[in-house]
């Protein structure tokens, strides 16, 4: 079989945790999260499982199983950012503490699928990655895939939304799509965070998309539909 068979297959991923917070980039003072997973936060478990320079992860649904539920609650965050430099003065956390609510999601179980798309050597960013071996082709780096996502094992932990949100995930079956256990709801979430367009690393701008759950299932358009706002 060739290797040009197996580009762009399809994968699905059952996760859930005890909390959630996919943050909306228009409320900066106090943190409110949408209402369901965005395909970017989808992307990242995707990635804290597996990635490399030769792949790509593209979200193309989301499926709501348990109700939207919120929590609010109130911490302490530092208000200031550490200097990487080597003669940066500490950040005394006590003098810079401040109060914060957040309003995030609680009791939180999706399905995303997403596809891993082969970059072929030409077209990759990494100058390093452009050589590839003779070997190399989009079955071995899913194999990869398939391997630590069916044991559970991850490069990074993967998080919902924010870090402190831990994400616990288990591989679907494939044609796993679907089932009776989903939300039952239909829902427009108005405009919601796609992406981050990573195109150029001098001007790295957000990208957005009309989303809408239809009896529990969110379709996610390609990051070059014109669905997409820039």
């Amino acid at each position: 079989m060739s290797p040009t068979e197996y580009y762009d297959k399809e994968y699905g991923l059952e996760i859930w945790g005890d909390y959630a917070c996919f943050t909306r980039p228009e409320l900066k003072v106090e943190r409110v999260s949408y209402d369901v997973i965005t395909p970017s936060a989808a992307r990242n478990i995707f990635q804290a499982i597996f990635w490399k320079p030769a792949i790509e992860w593209e979200i193309t649904r989301i499926e709501v199983v348990n109700p939207i539920k919120w929590l609010s609650i109130r911490r302490n965050e530092v208000g200031a950012i550490g200097a990487g430099s080597a003669n940066a003065k500490p950040i005394i956390a006590t003098e810079k503490r401040q109060q914060k609510n957040t309003l995030m999601l609680r009791d939180v179980k999706y399905r995303i699928y997403a596809k891993l798309v082969y970059i072929p050597p030409q077209k990759r960013k990494n100058e390093k990655a452009r050589k590839a071996g003779p070997d190399e082709n989009p079955k071995k780096y899913q194999e990869m895939f398939e391997r630590r996502a069916s044991s559970g094992q991850f490069f990074t932990a993967p998080y919902l939304g924010t870090r402190e949100c831990s994400a616990y995930f288990k591989l679907l079956d494939d044609n796993a799509k679907g089932g009776d256990d989903l939300l039952k709801e239909t829902r427009d979430f108005g405009l919601m965070l796609y992406d981050m367009d990573f195109s150029d690393p001098k001007n790295i701008m957000p990208m957005f998309y009309m989303a809408k759950m239809k009896d529990g299932v969110i379709e996610v358009p390609s990051k070059d539909s014109e669905e997409i706002l820039r």
